[in-house]
């Protein structure tokens, strides 16, 4: 919002200081996260201010590292398989909620998405029980379908919202057009919401990619993920390694978000075309 011309003094006084006020807001809940980024060049072997020097030696250090690698390829299998996942039963619960009514239907929708209001602890224990209880710890079928249970309220949520605006009268004239459902779905419903789709996925990737607590009752040493590796460097020794890599995942978490963005630009056009 743009300063009128002709304000008075007190609308001056409270413009730059509401902007300001924002301005002191986003640098407190940014600057924690922007504080690990100049750690991860330093030359010491502390996480320590000021640096000491500049050095790209902690980049090389997990790029040539055996475990940093060996969990950043665990990460690496284990977000995409349960990202698909998401989206695919996501996908499914959403647009049968959306255009199902049934007594129960509310009760459900919380369903899906508890865990994602559900303390994480409290979730991974539950997961713990039953997994054991059916052969699935210390496997990355465990693990996947561990972080897809917590990427699908992510993708309810984003594809239920997509289909507010959807006309379910395109599925009547495609099944009256003697189309299956399965193909309606694909050439008609799919198309339109696939924004949605897509940026529940993104949520659900960023969801497996960070998530640490889940992982550390289900997986195994050898199923150990990239968020595990810094955990467990945490604990044991706090090298600059870990900055490093937290700054990778920091530059992934914004370009995640930038296609995020575009894909909210573009859901936005399709319903202005509608």
């Amino acid at each position: 919002m743009a300063l009128q011309p002709y304000a008075s003094p007190i609308e001056h006084i409270w413009f730059w200081t509401f902007r300001i006020f924002c301005a002191l807001v986003l640098i407190f809940l940014m600057l924690p996260v922007l504080v690990i980024i100049p750690l991860s060049f330093s030359s010491g072997s502390f996480l320590t201010y000021p640096l000491p020097g500049f050095s790209l030696q902690w980049y090389q250090a997990i790029f040539s590292s055996g475990p940093w690698m060996d969990a950043l390829k665990n990460s690496m299998i284990v977000a995409p398989l349960a990202t698909l996942l998401a989206m695919i039963f996501g996908t499914m619960a959403a647009v049968g909620l959306n255009r199902a009514d049934f007594p129960g239907k509310g009760v459900l929708l919380a369903l899906l998405i508890s865990p994602m209001v559900v303390p994480l602890v409290i979730v991974a224990v539950g997961m713990y029980f039953f997994f054991a209880s059916v052969g699935l710890l210390n496997s990355y079928a465990g693990l996947v379908l561990a972080h897809a249970v917590l990427g699908v309220p992510f993708v309810v949520i984003t594809v239920n919202a997509t289909l507010q605006g959807f006309d379910y009268n395109q599925m009547r004239a495609g099944a009256s057009l003697g189309a299956s459902p399965l193909r309606v779905f694909f050439t008609v419903v799919l198309p339109q919401i696939i924004p949605g789709v897509a940026s529940g996925g993104l949520f659900a990737f960023a969801t497996s990619f960070d998530e640490v607590v889940v992982a550390l009752f289900i997986a195994s040493p050898t199923e150990r993920t990239l968020p595990m590796q810094m955990f467990s460097g945490i604990r044991e020794n706090i090298s600059p390694a870990i900055a490093a890599m937290a700054t990778i995942m920091i530059l992934l978490s914004v370009l995640l978000l930038l296609v995020m963005e575009l894909l909210r630009r573009r859901s936005e056009n399709l319903r202005g075309a509608q």
